[in-house]
């Protein structure tokens, strides 16, 4: 393609230059709108120099990648509310062997979890819960945080649905599902191997823990993990699923749970309502201002026991004040209670196999080779009619932001093209870059390493996989779709060389530092050191890997 004219190729390269310090650099001092912002003004500055007219602006959309985009995103929506990531972090500290033992987990799991949620969706709900982790167990949070974002990326790699660019690299190439887990899965398994051992040598001696920190560390993560639920827990009519008998003893433990519903406190008319409540508070009183010091000690288990006693002690003394009449009041309520939350407990259960059961499904038909955005979106709108309530949370949680953010790159980027500019630059280097030699392979490689982190992975796939796959169909049909996923994998693995490189460090970064109690900050060059050598031998390997399958 030849170069536009000379005022199209300057304001057309003025606006993807807003648009790429903006996407890069969100707060820039003197225009701190963010990503999203920028991405609409670099599209509009687009359409209003003329470099593209609207009509071209608005087709430059690619509805296919944004509905699959919008589709695994209420799937994962869906799988957070079924408790699905609680259970990954449950299986990351389950009979945890120490620090080394838990970091090679953390890998594994990020990894694979990543494969099937997206590398973004697993850094959001797994950062904290790992910091905790560390915490507690009294191990650095920096080796876990770069196991964490590193191990995402990688493991990202190995699916269409893993990470943003791969959603594109799908699409544009018409390659199936099961054909890119195929060409990847062997690579990203090494991948994620060699950068767990290469953590486990960098951070081998603050890893070292003695064996007795370790077993009593061990214990803790289980508590940890349930810290919301052990809030609500105190005073949630959940704690009357203990009990199987009505017996008076029962009744008085269970009373504290029982007097949350306002069916009992009608039954009994307010008797004794007052004084029950005016202890409960105070209990709660206390332990608020204990709080800092039970935030500090929440492994030990004594602590927990001794919160309950108060209240079961506040519980029995209430009980023994009411009459016979009132106590036979209380017992049928507690019956009537019982039953509901039985009844309850056994919906969410069967809701939460029917959430596993269609994210199942999606993935079967996925590897099958159906549509990719309709089945994403299928599937997303099957739980919605499933979980038969108003989808307005649901649909809140989803990232809109993301999607707009799309629109404005698509357009921004297919402006860029048309200026010549990219189609210039490719034929200085094509005639060096031909995959099917070792060299061409390896100079490719380093043109999306360095892209990618410089214009970030998502634009460097949209300006130079059309191109890349052009001049791998002219050898053959085979070495095109080897073009492709060559791309897939470089292009994903170089966010692990900076800080700067993918969304998913950005989030490991930024949640890790706003943590409430676990908070740590995760700086651009501790990452550095880590990243450039672990990148550079993860995609050597993996790129072996690919071009010899």
């Amino acid at each position: 393609m030849a170069l536009a004219t000379p005022i199209k190729v300057i304001l057309g390269s003025i606006a993807f230059g807003i648009f790429w310090i903006l996407a890069v650099f969100p707060a820039v001092p003197f225009l701190p709108i963010g990503r999203t912002a920028g991405s609409l003004l670099g599209a509009m500055l687009m359409v209003i120099f003329r470099v593209i007219s609207p009509d071209e602006a608005y087709a430059a959309i690619d509805l296919p990648i944004l509905g699959l985009l919008f589709g695994t995103m209420v799937v994962s929506v869906f799988l957070e509310r079924a408790d699905m990531f609680k259970h990954l972090g449950k299986l990351l500290s389950w009979k945890s062997r120490g620090g080394k033992d838990l970091l090679f987990r953390v890998c594994l799991i990020s990894a694979f979890s990543s494969a099937l949620f997206t590398n973004d969706t697993v850094c959001v709900v797994l950062t904290e819960f790992i910091l905790k982790i560390a915490r507690q167990n009294d191990l650095p949070p920096q080796p876990f945080l770069l196991a964490l974002a590193s191990s995402a990326n990688i493991g990202s790699a190995a699916t269409p649905i893993g990470n943003p660019q791969n959603l594109v690299i799908a699409v544009q190439s018409g390659i199936s599902f099961g054909m890119f887990l195929k060409g990847l899965f062997g690579a990203m398994i090494v991948g994620v191997l060699l950068n767990a051992c290469m953590l486990l040598g960098y951070f081998w001696k603050v890893l070292s823990v003695e064996k007795k920190d370790v077993e009593v560390a061990s214990t803790v993560p289980s508590e940890v993990v349930a810290d919301d639920e052990v809030i609500s827990h105190r005073f949630s009519p959940a704690t009357m699923s203990h009990f199987t008998s009505l017996g008076s003893q029962e009744l008085e433990a269970a009373v504290e749970a029982v007097m949350q519903s306002n069916s009992v406190s009608a039954s009994l008319g307010g008797v004794g309502d007052l004084s029950f409540r005016s202890r409960r508070y105070n209990s709660e009183g206390e332990i608020q201002t204990a709080s800092p010091d039970l935030k500090e000690a929440r492994a030990d288990g004594a602590v927990r026991a001794s919160i309950v006693s108060v209240e079961v002690t506040a519980s029995k003394r209430f009980v023994r004040s009411l009459s016979s009449r009132q106590r036979d009041v209380l017992r049928d309520d507690l019956s009537i209670s019982e039953k509901e939350i039985t009844g309850e407990r056994w919906k969410r259960i069967c809701w939460k196999v029917s959430v596993y059961l269609v994210t199942l499904g999606m993935l079967v038909a996925l590897l099958m080779g159906l549509n990719m955005s309709w089945t994403a979106l299928t599937a997303a709108l099957v739980l919605v009619v499933i979980d038969f309530k108003d989808a307005r949370p649901c649909l809140e949680k989803v990232s809109y932001s993301l999607l707009i953010f799309f629109c404005g790159m698509f357009i921004t980027v297919d402006g860029f093209n048309k200026t010549g500019i990219p189609s210039a630059l490719w034929d200085l280097v094509e005639p060096y870059s031909k995959i099917n030699n070792a060299g061409g392979v390896a100079l490719f490689s380093v043109v999306v390493l360095i892209l990618s982190n410089i214009a970030s992975n998502v634009p460097t796939v949209l300006l130079l996989g059309a191109r890349v796959a052009a001049s791998a169909a002219e050898i053959s049909p085979a070495e095109e779709v080897r073009a492709w996923l060559i791309l897939a994998w470089v292009s994903t693995v170089a966010g692990n060389l900076s800080l700067l490189g993918s969304a998913a460090n950005l989030i490991v970064c930024e949640q890790a530092r706003r943590a409430q109690f676990f908070g740590y900050n995760l700086s651009f060059f501790s990452h550095l050191r880590f990243g450039v050598p672990s990148t550079l031998v993860v995609t050597t390997v993996g790129l072996l890997l690919v071009t010899s399958s």
